[in-house]
């Protein structure tokens, strides 16, 4: 028997909704790096969703921590998920695609399953894990282009500034299960964006310059649309669907994203990839299904039906 914890109906919309906001906000924040800077653009989004996941907080009536230690896995989980994996990313998106962007950031749950099991107690690395991370990196490689690396031109540094993004985001993974456990998701959202803000705004006047929004039309509305949509709704949004769907089905979003950049990059902005690049990706999904379980699943399944039937 395969069990899999179904998705009901209103889960699959809602992925699909949270796909469409995430694939999109890397076209938006390419247009805004037309005018503003990578510091501050990420600036603005802290800042932004900041305040929008506060108002939810208080509409939603969340206690509000004292202990100094809850802030100070604040301002670590700020950093971690949102000072440095969105200020390489944007500094990458000057050099290469939107669209190849998003296939690296898909690697952060290859990067999150081998952070959980060398940092935390309770995860190892078992067989089906061992095939989907092999599998990860192999597209990730096939992806970034391993004869690249040898250049170390802008696009190789770029490829691995978003490279370094994901694996900032996996271990920010790790500090939540450490730091933050039982906290109220919303709550702690709002709280790393607060810590994220606290790093944000200073770097990015001390390097370039003050914040405005004396900025043209097409950049204030890409950074609407990053800051509060891509961010702050859709963590909301995100935390919606892990209730309702659970985590394993969770990171099928992570499969719809990528397509989503690919195909929006391509339409707006003339954007193309490397063959190589789909090649990797094509890898990269096959083995985030081997983690999410399906396909070995069904592997162990036709196994056993094979050997009942002999």
């Amino acid at each position: 028997m395969i069990t899999q914890k179904t998705i009901p109906p209103r889960a699959w919309i809602e992925m699909g909704f949270l796909a469409l906001l995430w694939g999109a906000s890397f076209l938006a924040v390419r247009v805004a790096l037309d005018e503003i800077g990578p510091l501050t653009s990420v600036a603005h989004r802290v800042f932004w969703a900041m305040l929008v996941l506060w108002a939810a907080v208080a509409v939603m009536r969340l206690p509000i921590p004292r202990e100094p230690r809850i802030w100070a896995a604040f301002l670590l989980m700020g950093l971690l998920n949102n000072v440095i994996p969105f200020s390489l990313m944007a500094w990458g998106q000057l050099h290469i695609p939107s669209g190849l962007t998003s296939i690296i950031n898909a690697a952060t749950a290859i990067f999150g399953v081998v952070a959980a099991a060398i940092f935390l107690a309770d995860e190892r690395i078992t067989p089906r894990k061992a095939v989907g991370v092999c599998l990860g990196f192999a597209g990730v490689s096939t992806a970034i282009g391993l004869e690249n690396l040898t250049n170390f031109d802008l696009g190789s540094l770029a490829q691995l500034a978003v490279l370094g993004g994901a694996m900032s985001y996996a271990m920010a993974g790790v500090c939540a299960r450490k730091f933050l456990p039982g906290q109220p998701p919303q709550l702690a959202a709002a709280g790393m964006l607060t810590g994220a803000t606290l790093i944000m705004l200073p770097l990015a006047w001390a390097v370039e310059g003050p914040l405005t929004l004396d900025l043209a039309p097409t950049t204030v509305m890409a950074i609407a649309y990053y800051a509060l949509a891509a961010t702050a709704l859709a963590y909301l949004l995100y935390y919606r669907v892990l209730a309702m769907a659970g985590s394993s089905n969770l990171m099928l979003v992570t499969l719809l994203v990528a397509p989503v950049a690919i195909l929006l990059g391509a339409w707006l902005r003339d954007e193309t990839l490397r063959p190589a690049a789909y090649i990797g990706f094509a890898l990269l999904a096959l083995g985030l299904l081997v983690l999410d379980g399906r396909i070995w699943r069904l592997v162990k399944h036709w196994g056993n039906q094979g050997k009942r039937s002999t």
